[in-house]
């Protein structure tokens, strides 16, 4: 079996401060951080995904309704795009990005530098399962771990690594997980 870390959306605009912030952003963004510096060695695949939006259209507004239009955030080149200072050390293997000219809250979405998906870069890597960690859990963790059901992939999600935008939406999310297929588990006991 050869595992991949899937750290999705670990970005400043989503954290405390952010254009997009979530209660709760820069404890998980430190939390992510020391769980893979000490975990490191379980992985074959260390994975980042970026909202990284170019021009998303009718996915930003003026007037959001924070269901399917939101504020402006995530915008590429900005340091607010960029991934959390507390993953300097992360190096990721791989750096996927998403969004650029449309809604994308799956990291599936996403492509790397070449242009190659996700997927296909789990795929190529022999990945059969993964660990899905990040920000934020009701909305773009959500819906990368049951995209990554939807590759065949066995998912869980460290529900002590991610957060939701509110916890009403945390307790629907892990619903809709868990009722998928998804595990959900605490990486620190």
């Amino acid at each position: 079996m050869a595992r991949a870390l899937i750290v999705v959306d670990v970005q400043p605009t989503f954290c405390e401060g952010g254009a997009l912030a979530v209660e709760g952003g820069n404890a998980v963004a430190e939390a992510i951080a020391a769980y893979a510096a000490d975990n490191r060695a379980d992985y074959d695949l260390v994975v980042t995904t970026q909202d990284w939006h170019i021009d998303p259209g009718a996915h930003f507004s003026e007037n959001p309704d924070f269901i399917d239009t939101w504020p402006p955030h995530g915008i590429a080149g900005t340091d607010e795009a960029e991934l959390h200072p507390a993953l300097a050390d992360l190096d990721p293997d791989y750096s996927v990005k998403k969004g650029q000219y449309a809604a994308a809250y799956s990291g599936f979405e996403g492509v790397d530098e070449e242009g190659t998906a996700l997927g296909d870069l789990l795929a190529a890597e022999g990945i059969d399962e993964v660990d899905v960690v990040g920000i934020a859990e009701s909305h773009c963790v959500l819906r990368t771990a049951l995209d990554a059901l939807d590759e065949g992939l066995t998912v869980r999600v460290f529900t002590d690594l991610t957060v939701p935008v509110s916890e009403e939406q945390g307790e629907a999310a892990r619903e809709v997980m868990r009722d998928a297929g998804v595990a959900l588990e605490t990486a620190v006991d």
